[in-house]
């Protein structure tokens, strides 16, 4: 990963926060005060603080789905994808589209799902076999 990326975004509760980032999705947490607190999202730092979440729209077309808009996420080779699909899947996440193949045998095949963290941030996860297909055309 040549560079990892810095994004900042409000949650309605950091102890919610951080029972999702860290313990749900497995993210490491780094520094943090009363009103934020940065965590380690698969080699890039979120950092959540306290404040009216963005507004979000099912606007996005994505093949047969309207995906909400604007979302964040992060690009994992297949086995990692899998294991995060697996452990979601054995809570209680609310799957705006459960794990899925798309643009099957085509090029930039990947696996999506997308779902919402408690505060209703929207975050889809990929997950590629070859991580070269990334930017497929």
């Amino acid at each position: 990963m040549p560079s990892p990326f810095h994004l900042a975004f409000h949650v309605r509760d950091l102890d919610e926060a951080r029972a999702f980032y860290g313990a749900t999705l497995g993210c490491t947490e780094g520094r943090s005060t009363e009103s934020w607190v940065d965590f380690d999202f698969f080699g890039h730092q979120l950092s959540l603080h306290i404040g009216a979440p963005f507004a979000t729209e099912n606007t996005g077309k994505v093949g047969d789905h309207m995906v909400p808009m604007p979302h964040f996420g992060v690009v994992l080779p297949l086995p990692e994808f899998e294991a995060l699909a697996a452990r979601l899947s054995a809570t209680t996440t609310d799957f705006v589209i459960p794990p899925t193949v798309r643009f099957e045998g085509e090029p930039g095949e990947q696996w999506t799902m997308f779902f919402r963290d408690p505060s209703g941030n929207p975050i889809e996860v990929k997950g590629f076999a070859d991580m070269e297909g990334v930017f497929a055309a």
